[in-house]
C-alpha cells in the first residue's frame, strides 16, 4: 500500500507520475501510519540556523535494522550508520566522509521486522542521518514544510520497491548497441585520435561499438560547436566510423557560453531562457568556456529550445550524447570572483608576510568548488512564479536530461536514443541513464561500483555502470581487469580517463588477450543481458540487486555487500582486491559456478550453500548460476551491429537452440527429464516487449 501526505504548498517535481494506487492521507493520518511502525513526525522547527529543521522524521532502530536505497551514494548497500545529504554536487573526490555525490535519490526501504518504503519528494537539500549521530536511531530531515512525503507498505523489500517502481514510471531503455563496449578519454583532441583508436582496437581483435568525446571536439570548450580544424568534415566523419561498427557519443554541458558572437546565447537571452540572478540580468558563473549562462529547464518552453539545439548533431548522423556539469557545476561566479582578487589585493598589500590561517582561508577561497553558497543568488520560474535555486537545485540535470531526451525522440524518427547524464533526481530514470561520475582508479572505488548499483536500480536508474578503470589516478593492469570483468554485467559499459593520467585502452597493456576475451564474453552475452534488462524495465524490477532482496531471511545473504543478483538466474561475484588468486563467496543455495578461461571456453561445478573460496585468475570471470535456470550465449561478435541474427526486432516464435550455446543447471527434482525454457524479450518496432522462447530438450 503507498500512501501520500501533501504538507504546506510543495513543488511538483513530477517524480510520481502513476497515481491511481496512491491513497491520500493527512498529516495527522501520516503520523498514525508511521507511528505503526514505530517512527516519528515532528513539525514546527523552522530555526535552520540553529541546526534543527522545519520537519523531522525518526525511527529508533533495533540491532539487525537494515536501509536499503538512496540511489547514488557512498559506502555500503546497507546504508545503516552514516549521514547521507541529498543536494547534487560535483564532486570529483568521492571519499568515504563524502555526504552527498552528483544524484538525489530520496527513496529508502527501512528493512525491520515490519518493512517500509519512504520517499521524501522534495528537490532541495534534505538529510538521512542513519545512525550517524545516535547510533540507534534514524532521522530525516527536511528544511522546508512544503513536501511531499510517501510511505509504502509492503511484504518485504522485493514488493516495496516494485510498488516505488510503478510509481514513478517506467525506467529509460536504451538500444541494444548502448550495451556495447565504449572506450571515452578527456583527452581525444582530434578526429585522428579517434582513428587511432578505433584501429587499434580492430587491429587488437577486442569488440567496440562507440567511442565518447568529450569537450575536446568542441570549439573553445562551447556547447553545441564543433572545432573545424580539428574536426573537419564532422558528418563524414561520423559516417567513417560507423562503416566500421563505431558510433561517437558526443558530451554535452548544461551551461552556455557568454558570447556575444553565437546565435545560441543571443537567442537564449532575448527570449529570456537563462536563470536570472536578484536583480533580474542573467546569472552567470565560470565553468570550461569561462563565463557562462544557464537555460531554466525547469521551464517546458526552454527544454524545448535546448532540445531544439541537438538537430545539428543528429542531422549528421549522432545517435547518442552524455550530459555533463548538470548539478549545475560552477566553478566561479562574480561575486565570489570579485571577492577573491579583492582578497588576494588585500593581502599583497600588507608589510607583513601572511599567517598560515590568512593563507588557508585564501586557500579556501580559491578552491570554493561548486559554489553552494551561490544557490541562494540565482533563479528559476517555476509556474510563473520566481523561486530560488536552492529550493529547486536537485532538479537542475533531471531536467536537462529531460529537454535532451524529448529532443532526440523528435530527432531519431522513432529510433531509442543513448543518453546518460551526471546529475539527477528520481524522474530522470525516465529519460536518461546515469554513470556515477568522476571515480578513480582505486580498488576502493570498483568496490564502490559494485555497491551502488542496487540503491541506483531501486531508484529506476537500470541503465548505469561507473568508468570502468576509473576517471582519475593511473590504473594498473590488473585493476582494469577486475574492473572490466565486472563491468560486462553492467548495462553501462565504458571506459573513460582523465587528460592527465596513463592512457588506459585496453591495447595499451600486455595482457591483450585476456581484454579480448573478457570483452568478447561481454558480447556473447548481450542478447542475454539485454533481455534482463527489457525485463526488468517493463516490469518495475531490479536488474541488479542485493543478495538481501531474495534471501531475506539469511542473515549472512544480508550481510554481503560485495555480490550481486542480475536477473533471473545469475549471481556475480566480482574480485576486488589487489594481489588475490580468487576470494570467499557465499551461496545461500545450491548454485553451478561457470568458469569462463575464454569468452568461449569454460568449465563448471555445482557448489553447494554456504561459504567458499574460489579462485579466479586476472584472465578469468566466474559467475554463478541459480538453480533450474538456463544461461544463452550467442557467438562472439567485434559489434552489435552483427547481432541481429540473435534478436531481430518484431520476431515472435521458438527460436532455434542452435542460435545460441546453452549452459543449464536443472533442478535434481526433474529426474532424467532434460528440458530448458528461457523466456527472452525484445522489442517490436512500436517499442513493445515481444517475448521468444528459446527451447533445448
Amino acid at each position: 500500500m503507498i500512501y501520500r501526505m501533501k504538507s504546506g504548498n510543495p513543488i511538483d517535481t513530477e517524480a510520481v507520475v502513476n497515481t491511481e494506487d496512491i491513497e491520500q492521507i493527512t498529516e495527522l493520518e501520516f503520523i498514525d501510519k508511521l507511528g505503526s511502525f514505530g517512527g516519528s513526525y515532528y513539525t514546527d522547527k523552522p530555526d535552520i540556523s540553529e541546526g534543527r529543521f522545519a520537519l523531522e522524521l525518526s525511527y529508533r532502530m533495533n540491532e539487525k535494522t537494515a536501509f536499503f536505497g538512496l540511489g547514488e551514494s557512498m559506502r555500503g548497500i546497507n546504508k545503516r550508520g552514516y549521514k547521507y545529504i541529498s543536494e547534487n554536487t560535483d564532486e570529483p573526490r568521492q571519499v568515504e566522509d563524502k555526504y552527498s555525490l552528483y544524484g538525489a535519490h530520496n527513496f529508502l526501504v527501512v528493512k525491520d521486522e515490519e518493512e517500509f518504503g519512504l520517499f521524501i519528494d522534495y528537490p532541495g537539500r534534505v538529510e538521512f542521518d542513519l545512525g550517524f549521530e545516535t547510533r540507534d536511531l534514524m532521522t530525516v530531515r527536511i528544511p522546508t514544510k512544503d513536501v511531499y512525503i510517501y510511505l509504502i507498505s509492503g511484504k518485504d523489500l522485493a514488493q516495496i520497491t516494485k510498488q516505488f517502481r510503478h510509481i514513478i514510471g517506467m525506467s529509460y531503455i536504451p538500444p541494444l548497441w548502448g550495451f556495447g563496449y565504449g572506450q571515452s578519454r578527456f583527452g581525444y583532441k582530434t578526429a585522428d585520435d579517434i582513428r587511432e583508436v578505433v584501429n587499434k582496437y580492430r587491429s587488437a581483435g577486442i569488440p567496440l561499438d562507440m567511442v565518447y568525446m568529450d569537450i575536446d571536439y568542441m570549439q573553445d570548450y562551447k556547447d553545441f560547436t564543433i572545432n573545424r580544424t580539428r574536426f573537419p568534415n564532422f558528418e563524414d566523419f561520423v559516417e567513417e566510423m560507423k562503416e566500421q561498427g563505431v558510433r561517437l557519443i558526443p558530451i554535452m554541458d548544461a551551461a552556455i557560453a557568454h558570447d556575444d558572437r553565437m546565435k545560441i546565447f543571443e537567442e537564449g537571452r532575448n527570449k529570456g531562457y537563462f536563470c536570472t540572478n536578484e536583480s533580474s540580468g542573467i546569472f552567470e558563473a565560470g565553468v570550461w568556456p569561462g563565463w557562462t549562462a544557464y537555460p531554466d529547464f525547469l521551464r517546458p518552453e526552454v527544454r524545448t529550445w535546448f532540445g531544439e539545439l541537438y538537430r545539428d548533431f543528429t542531422d549528421c548522423g549522432i545517435e547518442g550524447f552524455w550530459n555533463d556539469m548538470n548539478e549545475p557545476a560552477l566553478f566561479y561566479t562574480e561575486s565570489n570572483y570579485k571577492e577573491t582578487l579583492a582578497a588576494f589585493e588585500e593581502l599583497a598589500s600588507k608589510n607583513s608576510d601572511p599567517t598560515p590561517g590568512e593563507l588557508l582561508e585564501l586557500a579556501g577561497r580559491i578552491n570554493g568548488w561548486n559554489g553552494h553558497d551561490q544557490y541562494a543568488h540565482f533563479f528559476h520560474v517555476v509556474d510563473g512564479k520566481k523561486i530560488r535555486h536552492d529550493r529547486v537545485h536537485n532538479l537542475y540535470g533531471y531536467n536537462m536530461l529531460r529537454a535532451t531526451s524529448e529532443g532526440l525522440e523528435n530527432q531519431l524518427s522513432g529510433a531509442r536514443p543513448l543518453l546518460f547524464g551526471r546529475s539527477s533526481y528520481i524522474g530522470a530514470h525516465r529519460y536518461a541513464g546515469i554513470w556515477t561520475g568522476d571515480n578513480c582508479s582505486w580498488w576502493s572505488h570498483l568496490l564502490l561500483n559494485i555497491r551502488q548499483m542496487p540503491g541506483l536500480n531501486m531508484c529506476g536508474f537500470l541503465f548505469s555502470g561507473a568508468d570502468t578503470g576509473g576517471f582519475g589516478a593511473e590504473v594498473t593492469e590488473d585493476l582494469l581487469l577486475r574492473w572490466t570483468a565486472f563491468s560486462i554485467f553492467t548495462p553501462l559499459f565504458r571506459n573513460h580517463s582523465t587528460c592527465d593520467v596513463r592512457k588506459q585502452e585496453c591495447y595499451r597493456f600486455g595482457d591483450i588477450k585476456a581484454f579480448r576475451e573478457i570483452i568478447a564474453l561481454r558480447y556473447r552475452l548481450i542478447p542475454y543481458l539485454y533481455s534482463e534488462f527489457l525485463k526488468a524495465a517493463h516490469n518495475d524490477e531490479c536488474y541488479l540487486r542485493a543478495l538481501a532482496f531474495d534471501y531475506e531471511d539469511d542473515d549472512d545473504a544480508v550481510e554481503t555487500e560485495d555480490q550481486l543478483l542480475l536477473g533471473e538466474g545469475l549471481m556475480l561475484a566480482p574480485v576486488y582486491m589487489q594481489n588475490t588468486e580468487g576470494r570467499h563467496v557465499y551461496l545461500p543455495e545450491r548454485m553451478l559456478m561457470i568458469r569462463f578461461n575464454t569468452a568461449s571456453e569454460y568449465e563448471t561445478a555445482v557448489y553447494e550453500a554456504g561459504h567458499h573460496y574460489i579462485k579466479i585468475g586476472l584472465e578469468q570471470v566466474v559467475i554463478f548460476l541459480r538453480e533450474s535456470h538456463i544461461l544463452p550465449l550467442a557467438s562472439p561478435q567485434v559489434c552489435t551491429a552483427d547481432m541481429k541474427h540473435y534478436i531481430e526486432y518484431g520476431h515472435k516464435g521458438e527460436l532455434e537452440a542452435d542460435d545460441f550455446e546453452i549452459i543449464a543447471f536443472p533442478d535434481p527434482a526433474d529426474g532424467p527429464k532434460q528440458y530448458y525454457e528461457y523466456k527472452m524479450w525484445c522489442e517490436n518496432a512500436d517499442r513493445e516487449p515481444v517475448e521468444n522462447k528459446i527451447v533445448r530438450e
